[in-house]
Formats: C-alpha cells, sequence, structure tokens
C-alpha cells in the first residue's frame, strides 16, 4: 500500500517519541526507564507491523518532534506532529486535519496494544460503515482505538485521560449515536499489564 493511495479510509496512529525516560514513565517507575524504553519499542514495532499492509491511508503522529528515518516508512505512513495542550486537543485536531483532507472514515489508535492486529483495525473501518462511531475498548477503563465518519468535539472534552473513567464518560457524550464497540484489549501502561505476556517476560524480572 503506498502513502495516499487510499482517500476514502484514513488511520491515525499516535505515538511516543522513544527516548529514555519519556515513555511509558509508569511502568519505568517500577522495571526502570531502559526496560521501559525496550518494551516499547516492542510496541511500535508491532504496531507498525500489523499497520503496514492495511489498506487504507496511514498518518502517524508524534508526540516531540517528526524524525526523517525511524521504523515507519516514509513512503507507507505520512509523518505529523501532534498538536494540542492535551492529549483530547491532540486527537481532535488530527481527526480534523483528516476530514479537512477528504477522508470519509477516520480510525485512530495507539501504539501500545501487543493484543491489537490488523483483523481489528480492518473491523474497526467496517463497522463505521452502519455506525455513527466504533470504539475499542481497552481493560483499564480506556479505549485503544476511536473512529467516526463527522468531526466530533464533544467527546475529547472534560476528560481525565489515563484514568478509568475516558470510556465511559466519552460514551455518556455518545448516548444519541450509534456506537458500536469492539473486542475488550489490554494496553501496556504499568507493570501488572506485561505478567502474562510471553515476548515481555524478559523484562520483568524485579
Amino acid at each position: 500500500m503506498t502513502l495516499e493511495e487510499n482517500k476514502d479510509r484514513l488511520l491515525l496512529i499516535f505515538t511516543r517519541n522513544p527516548k529514555l525516560g519519556k515513555c511509558k514513565t509508569r511502568l519505568a517507575a517500577t522495571i526502570g526507564d531502559q526496560a521501559a524504553l525496550d518494551i516499547y519499542m516492542i510496541l511500535i514495532r508491532h504496531t507498525a507491523e500489523i499497520t503496514k499492509d492495511l489498506s487504507c491511508s496511514k498518518e502517524v503522529y508524534y508526540s516531540e518532534e517528526v524524525p526523517e528515518n525511524d521504523l515507519w516508512d516514509k513512503d507507507n505512513y505520512a509523518k505529523q506532529l501532534q498538536k494540542g495542550n492535551d492529549l483530547g486537543e491532540r486527537m481532535y485536531n488530527a481527526f480534523k486535519s483528516g476530514f479537512q483532507k477528504g477522508y470519509k472514515k477516520i480510525i485512530l489508535i495507539g501504539s501500545d496494544i501487543y493484543d491489537l492486529n490488523s483483523e481489528t483495525i480492518e473491523e474497526a473501518f467496517v463497522e463505521i460503515e452502519n455506525a455513527d462511531f466504533v470504539i475499542g475498548p481497552a481493560a483499564d477503563g480506556g479505549y485503544y482505538l476511536v473512529g467516526m465518519k463527522t468531526l466530533n468535539n464533544e467527546i475529547f472534552q472534560n476528560k481525565n485521560w489515563g484514568t478509568e473513567t475516558v470510556l465511559e464518560d466519552t460514551l455518556n457524550n455518545l448516548n444519541h449515536k450509534k456506537v458500536k464497540l469492539l473486542e475488550i484489549k489490554n494496553d501496556i501502561d504499568v507493570y501488572e499489564d506485561l505478567e502474562d505476556i510471553d515476548v515481555f517476560q524478559s523484562f520483568i524480572k524485579i
């Protein structure tokens, strides 16, 4: 899939620049900065692997700066900088940009969901055909995926991002809309999220 080939479907991928001491800080508090960075690199590679062949345009949104060369192939992923004062504003601005470019269905994911696969993202694009919004609930009370066909600002406002109330508060904003919920998945934020995943076992011997 080449860059900008599909103008109907857009996948937004939010990621943090992988810098020591700057990513997975809650996890790092338990296992240390280097192990947390190593784990985050595994998560980023996983996200790139499951998205590279999807039939949609793709944009990677970085937290701090846009690198020229990294694992996100610039022939497949457009690179952008997140803009806004908090996560909600940054997500809203990314969606707004996508709709201004003419995309009809836009899905946003993070880059820390080892449970996520290409089939689930494809399912989200299919489900949004007959729904107003599609949401992938995270086990911690947030969400790992959100998609829409028309821009909505309310769901990105007045949220305590990173807490267990985000999904509930978001669904309350959408109680008069048709919302499709996907399968619950586990994102990687704290030590307990790693305990049952084989690929991370070498990092959690504490």
